[in-house]
């Protein structure tokens, strides 16, 4: 997105890339790293417990991580064509399990692109 958009009014359909562009790198590249560590049948479930341990690894702070949405990377996923869910318990109503993102492949599961150097 170009520099004219951050001064002016954003439309309705650059949002979800001006969105992205203020999630770190580093936070993609753990939940690629976490995907494909998890992927079986075209599904992953992804801990927020793990990309948490993860980041902080890197240097990130954790108040930091949620005070800037850093983990709302659904719609960036979603662009490129992952059907993605997250889920959380919730504590009121008596759940008790880890908060997770589901990224699903939309068409079963994915082809495995080999790379020869």
């Amino acid at each position: 997105m170009s520099p004219e958009v951050m001064r002016g009014p954003v439309a309705p359909d650059q949002v979800l890339e001006l969105q992205a562009q203020q999630i770190p790198e580093e936070v993609f590249v753990v939940f690629n790293g976490l995907i494909a560590q998890n992927l079986r049948d075209g599904r992953a479930k992804v801990l927020q417990k793990d990309v948490l341990a993860e980041l902080e690894e890197k240097g990130m702070n954790r108040s930091k991580i949620f005070k800037q949405h850093h983990l709302d990377v659904e719609d960036s996923y979603r662009a490129l064509g992952w059907l993605v869910t997250y889920d959380r318990p919730v504590y009121w109503g008596g759940e008790d399990f880890e908060a997770y993102f589901e990224f699903r492949a939309p068409k079963g599961k994915p082809k495995l692109v080999q790379q020869y150097h």
